[in-house]
């Protein structure tokens, strides 16, 4: 086997997402989270449609996601000062913290020390 802890790294990123994540039920769920963060990370703002215009899955099943993330306090809304029709979205300070520990987590599977 080319990674011989292969099975253990899977483990342990598994445990880390069932105990640190429990708010992730699906891949959806991530994947609304990851570009949520990647429009913050890239100093854009994102707003809802523009999440819908990236068919993730149907509109109604994002937006539905989208509700309870938010309702969670795993993703937040802001109003659009400019246009006070439209929201933007983004991830607040303590998912953050949780996705940069995830994100080490990832990076020490990917290079173990030896």
């Amino acid at each position: 086997m080319k990674f011989p802890q292969l099975f253990a790294a899977l483990r342990k990123k598994r445990e880390f997402e069932r105990l640190q994540m429990p708010f992730i039920t699906s891949m959806l769920d991530f994947d609304v989270i990851i570009e949520i963060g990647y429009a913050q990370e890239q100093n854009r703002a994102i707003t809802p449609k523009q999440l819908f215009l990236l068919k993730l899955g149907s509109v109604t099943t994002v937006r539905r996601r989208l509700a309870r993330l938010t309702a969670q306090g795993i993703v937040a809304r802001h109003g659009n000062t400019r246009d006070h029709r439209s929201e933007f979205l983004t991830l607040p300070a303590s998912t953050l913290r949780i996705l940069e520990k995830y994100g080490s987590l990832l990076l020490s599977i990917a290079e173990p020390t030896r």
